[in-house]
Order: C-alpha cells, then structure tokens, then sequence
C-alpha cells in the first residue's frame, strides 16, 4: 500500500509531506477503531520481544527516533504502528520556528534525507504525552536563543517539566542544526553540563532515565569522553546517533545544503559508533542505535553491534510503516537461531 502512496507523497515537498502524514496518524490515533485496525495491521504482541533497559521493560525493541512528532501530537497512532516506544521533541522552554524554508531535502539516489530543521516546537508548556502501549520518550535541547554557558538552565527546567510524564528523557547535545549546540559534546563543557542535569534529577520527586544523545562526527576519542562522563554523572545510556554533517555516500550536490544527514549514508559510521561505545563499556552501557536502518538486516547488524534498542526515521518515509512489523518479525526468526540478540537485557 505505501509502495504505491510514496510517489504521491513525493511529489509534495518534504516538510508538507511529512506535516500531512503527521496528520493523518493525528487523526487516526484519536479514534479508537481505526487506532485498533492500525494495530491490527503493524503490531507485534510477543514476550519474545520484550527489552528490558534503564529500569523499563519495552515490548519490543523497535523505536521511533525523535524529530518526527516533535509535539507529541501523533503520539497514539505512531505507537499503534507497531513501535516499543517513541520519542517525541525535540522540545524547547519557548516555542521557536525553527531554521527559514526549505530546511528538508529528500535524497532517493541514496534513500537519505537533508534537514537543517533547528528545533521548531511549540515549546514544552504546549507538549501532549497521551497514555499509549508504547514507552514515551521526550528529547530536550537547548533554545536557540540561550547562550551556552545557560544551556543547563533549559535542560533542567524541561526536565522538571516533563519527568512525571516521560517514560525517560533524552538530551540532545548534538543537532547540526543549532548553532553552537555541538561545543557542548567537548569534555570541559559535558562534564558539569550532565551533572547539573543529574543533580536536578536527584531531587525529583521520582527517578526518570536520563540519555544522552550524541552526533556521530566525533572521533573515537571524543566518543569515549562523553560515554564517560555520561556515566560518571549517572546517565542510563546513550543514543547513537544523531544526523552527520558529512556527506560521504551521498551526491556532490548535497553539499549545497547545510545541515545533517539521515539515511543510508550513515549506516555503517552509526553502526561502528555502537561497536566503539559497546567494547568501551564491555557491553555494561545501554545504546539505542539509530543510523540508515532500512530494513530487518540493517537493525540486526546493530543489535549485532551491541545496541539494546533501536529507533527508525528516515527508514520510514522510503520503506513505509511496514519495516516496524518487518524489523521485530525478523527478531522473532532470528531469536529461534541467536538468543543473544532478543530479548536484551541492559
């Protein structure tokens, strides 16, 4: 069926496509008939998938990557396609448009997409994380117009803001797309950055998990600081990773446009980033892996690599929400061969 609405979809520009979906998933996730028949279609219900990480239990290790429903607005009919949790955001304190128009290219040459989108949100106040039968995630960062060295007074006011509502909280220190946002991934800045985060959470009134999502343009080293002062500072695991701003895979003409890339292009640099992080912490650290997943083989290669979980983004808008059934129908066969890839435990 999406094989033949794609070119629909298409022909639109990317972010109205993207908006119209968005819709759409809106407005059959609020009815609880069509809500059931898209279970019915993509959804999973097998013990033999269920993930246990960061103190949760996911019914399946299959997630939706933040960026597509930054409001939190699809939440349901996202969830009934079939995913074990989806991240909402990235949210901000205050509502910012974002980056000016066009701000998403789509690549089909080499199944990625180009965004320069820079956190539009309507800002944390207006943020919907209905009950659903999926984990909730809600991804935090920084205001564009907060300088810097403020930048831990707006993770830990939207930490404040939506822990009693999210199943965990992700802080993203690595758009491409925020300028200045990735001088926080240096050590002298992440270290006390992500403590004053831990502190905040300390005195909660409940503990939520707290990840860290990072770019995958450091070096090996770079990695290696920030998995360690994530974990110095208490954090219950990484996501890797966000878009690249290399254009390696990808057509010379990408390069007219700024921003990160998502897709294909990364699969391969995202997957040896979850070989790093996993021998780095002798597998002891939990990693969503995220990166050109586009198919069963491709989430296997980084459960493979040492992810616990998994999340899709750019996969969907070429493949169809059919890859959330097709990835977990793929675990199922593959536990019967491999009982270390499903379930994990982290």
């Amino acid at each position: 069926m999406y094989e033949n609405l794609r070119p629909l979809l298409f022909r639109l520009d990317p972010e109205t496509a993207h908006n119209l979906t968005l819709s759409l998933l809106r407005w059959v996730g609020d009815a609880p008939p069509t809500r059931a028949m898209l279970r019915a279609m993509y959804s999973i219900e097998d013990p033999r998938l269920h993930v246990h990480a960061f103190g949760l239990e996911f019914k399946n290790p299959v997630g939706l990557a933040a960026g597509y429903d930054k409001n939190g607005v699809a939440v349901q009919g996202l969830a009934a396609l079939g995913f074990g949790h989806v991240e909402v955001g990235t949210v901000t304190r205050l509502p910012q448009s974002g980056n000016e128009k066009p701000r998403v290219w789509r690549v089909p040459e080499a199944r990625a997409l180009v965004n320069r989108m820079g956190f539009p949100n309507s800002g944390v106040a207006t943020l919907k994380l209905p009950s659903t039968g999926a984990r909730l995630g809600v991804n935090i960062g920084k205001g564009k117009d907060t300088p810097l060295e403020h930048a831990a007074d707006d993770y830990v006011a939207l930490l404040e803001e939506v822990y009693a509502r999210a199943d965990y909280v992700a802080v993203n220190i690595s758009s491409p797309n925020t300028p200045g946002l990735r001088a926080l991934q240096a050590r002298d800045a992440i270290e006390p950055l992500l403590r004053k985060i831990a502190d905040a959470r300390a005195n909660l009134s409940s503990r939520v998990p707290l990840l860290v999502k990072i770019a995958p343009d450091l070096s090996c080293d770079e990695i290696g600081g920030v998995v360690d002062a994530a974990r110095d500072a208490g954090f219950d695991g990484i996501i890797a990773t966000n878009t690249t701003i290399c254009r390696a895979g990808a057509p010379e003409h990408t390069r007219q446009w700024g921003g990160g890339m998502s897709g294909k292009p990364l699969q391969a640099r995202a997957t040896d980033i979850i070989r790093h992080i996993h021998a780095h912490t002798r597998g002891e650290f939990p990693i969503i892996g995220v990166g050109g997943i586009s198919d069963a083989e491709s989430a296997l290669e980084k459960l493979r690599a040492g992810a616990t979980m998994l999340q899709l983004f750019t996969g969907l808008v070429y493949e169809g929400p059919g890859l959330v059934r097709r990835i977990n129908e793929a675990l199922l066969r593959e536990s019967a061969r491999d009982s270390e890839l499903v379930p994990r435990t982290a």
